[in-house]
């Protein structure tokens, strides 16, 4: 099962860490912006003040940890396909749990071990639910609603269908 939509893996880290930077910004533009209205003085210039300030102290940290999150992430996802040769969704749970790991060393073992089962706990459900959604996608190209049937429309040798009257009613 390859992605041929995604990058060639040189690329790929750079698109993905722009991509989580992103996502980390909007997010948490949106996040810090409903933070900050909640957390000012009453009135609406201190309200949209505070918002506004949180947003922009806030939501580059944000985007900074998603855009190293993603990086790495997409770091050891190129590593495993070319130690493994291929690219399949067990690349991607194992470098959810590699990133999670990595991304703890610095608060200990414990740590490190509870995030590794949580990103690759996170990563098998996506990918589950990727496979899910192409099979279901793929069983309904197989079997195609009666509306799409051939049959149901007119010949084209100027024959009237089984079941219908004259051809002339289709005239």
């Amino acid at each position: 099962m390859e992605e041929y939509a995604r990058e060639p893996c040189p690329w790929r880290i750079v698109d993905d860490c722009g991509g989580a930077f992103t996502m980390g910004i909007i997010g948490g533009s949106v996040f810090q912006a409903v933070k900050g209205f909640r957390n000012a003085p009453v009135g609406v210039r201190h309200r949209f003040r505070g918002s506004m300030n949180a947003v922009r102290i806030r939501a580059p940290q944000i985007g900074g940890s998603f855009a190293v999150w993603g990086g790495l992430f997409s770091t050891i996802d190129c590593g495993l396909v070319k130690l493994r040769g291929k690219e399949d969704p067990w690349n991607s749970i194992t470098s959810g749990a590699l990133t999670g790991a990595v991304l703890a060393s610095r608060s200990g073992p414990l740590a490190m071990v509870g995030s590794a089962m949580m990103g690759g706990i996170l990563l098998a459900l996506i990918e589950g639910v990727g496979i899910l959604l192409t099979r279901y996608t793929a069983q309904q190209f197989q079997n195609p609603s009666p509306f799409e049937d051939p049959s149901q429309f007119p010949p084209q040798d100027g024959t009237p269908p089984p079941g219908y009257g004259s051809y002339r009613q289709y005239q």
